[in-house]
């Protein structure tokens, strides 16, 4: 059993080294080999030249780089195209989650029990860093929101941690290019009625000064993609249902 966790980055060059040592170090019972397929968008501090030298120590990265910064979701579209494993497991690339929760969140699958498992940062376990109260409250309204439209009883839908069975999620067409991408895979993946599985997390927040990206608006997004995945239903690609 391959393992493919991909990973976007922008602008994570404080981090980099240290998160992707973490994944790399992770040995996964039920797990015989992992590639890690790093998507850099465009980043200008550094990053694109230290994915390189990785790259170039370890064979297991996979490095992809795009010439224009197009947000989170673009990147980890290029991600899912350049995997190449049986599971799939998205990872930040800074230090809020931690690999070695990697195989708590790929037990279920390994075991048959699941297509997709979500790490939720707000089930209990005890290695957690409280986020900043205003983001709970984002998130548990856009959870609740998003479960209302999905038929889903999830605690974190926004949370990074997702992993699938990559030959399922390759047939899914991803649109959003920023944040939205969380909310759009949770719908997407609900229509196409794939069993789901919930398990607690550690996280470790950072603060907007260390780096952290999403905004405001990016809520506003949510509820829109939310509303619009529960409307229209694009859960499959073309191709396949043409049987192309």
């Amino acid at each position: 059993m391959k393992l493919s966790v991909l990973m976007p980055v922008y602008n994570e060059r404080k981090t980099l080294a240290e998160i992707v040592a973490r994944v790399l170090n992770q040995r996964i019972n039920g797990i015989d080999s992992l590639e890690l397929v790093i998507v850099d968008d465009a980043s200008t501090d550094g990053s694109t030249e230290i994915i390189k030298q990785l790259a170039d120590t370890h064979p297991q990265i996979k490095p992809i780089f795009q010439e224009k910064n197009k947000g989170k979701g673009a990147a980890i579209r290029e991600a899912i195209e350049g995997a190449s494993g049986d599971i799939a497991i998205i990872q930040d690339a800074d230090l809020e989650y931690d690999p070695n929760d990697f195989q708590l969140l790929l037990t279920p699958m390994l075991q048959s029990d699941a297509d997709v498992v979500y790490g939720s940062r707000f089930m209990i376990k005890g290695d957690r860093q409280d986020l900043y109260s205003k983001h709970v409250l984002g998130n548990r309204f856009l959870t609740f929101l998003s479960n209302r439209f999905t038929n889903l009883n999830l605690t974190d839908m926004e949370t990074c941690y997702k992993a699938f069975r990559l030959q399922a999620l390759k047939t899914i067409p991803l649109r959003s290019n920023r944040f939205g991408i969380e909310p759009e895979i949770t719908a997407k993946v609900a229509k196409r009625r794939l069993r789901f599985h919930e398990v607690p997390i550690s996280y470790h927040a950072r603060t907007y000064a260390e780096g952290k990206k999403i905004k405001w608006k990016d809520g506003v997004v949510a509820i829109y993609v939310i509303l619009k995945y529960w409307i229209v239903d694009d859960s499959l690609k073309k191709t396949n249902r043409e049987g192309k």
